[in-house]
């Protein structure tokens, strides 16, 4: 074996899921303790503030698997429009379909004769493939997958969603919204760091700027309820 080769784990492989588990679990946190502190901040008890914060781990579960997948679903969608109409080309012009993979290797900056063979070479093993890839940009790496994104939202908004609860159920009652507000902050920041660290990014601007987000919407949320001051129940 050669000394130069080597092993290297691409972060590309993880975008499918690693952008629906950060956005769900960012979410859940964010937007419970949001609803958690402001309910707390308007004097409501525990009870009151435990039942607000469950409704809002499931309904914002249900509405994070149903937006991915709609949304995911439509990017899946325009892809296979976009093979399907590619797949006709292939079948009708192909000579036109390979001069324009030639054109796109040469703009890459092959000389022409090789990007004719390389275009050849690869037409001949996966014409559709290498359109997909080279001209479309669709990748089995980077496909999109709805169900998957689906699940994955949902699964980490309600894991999310349940730290603050956690807190609720521990804290005194007076103080509720101190100690949310400070869990969230914590866990936000090891949110973020965890998810710069798995998508190869900076830990330390990744924790940063989910924390100072998550700041933003419980002091907005607490400032509604404080001024309201009205009593669930």
């Amino acid at each position: 074996m050669s000394r130069l080769s080597h092993s290297e784990i691409h972060m590309v492989h993880r975008i499918g899921w690693l952008r629906a588990a950060v956005l769900g679990a960012n979410d859940g946190l964010v937007s419970t303790s949001s609803l958690v502190v402001g309910v707390a901040a308007a004097g409501s008890g525990k009870p009151e503030v435990l039942i607000a914060g469950l409704a809002g781990l499931v309904a914002g579960a249900m509405s994070m698997a149903a937006g991915e997948y709609v949304s995911v679903s439509s990017q899946t969608d325009a892809e296979q429009a976009d093979l399907a109409r590619e797949t006709r080309e292939l079948a009708e012009t192909p000579e036109a379909e390979l001069e324009e993979l030639t054109r796109i290797y040469v703009d890459r900056g092959l000389d022409r004769d090789i990007a004719e063979k390389v275009a050849h070479q690869l037409t001949e093993r996966d014409a559709l493939g290498s359109h997909a890839r080279d001209e479309l940009g669709i990748s089995e790496t980077v496909t999109a997958r709805p169900i998957q994104a689906a699940l994955v939202s949902a699964l980490t908004f309600a894991v999310g969603a349940v730290v603050p609860l956690i807190v609720v159920l521990l804290a005194p009652e007076t103080l509720i919204a101190l100690f949310v507000a400070a869990s969230t902050i914590v866990g936000l920041a090891v949110l973020g760091g965890l998810g710069a660290s798995a998508g190869g990014a900076g830990v330390v601007r990744g924790a940063a700027r989910v924390m100072l987000w998550g700041a933003l919407a419980m002091a907005a949320t607490a400032a509604v309820g404080a001024l309201f001051g009205v009593t669930v129940g």
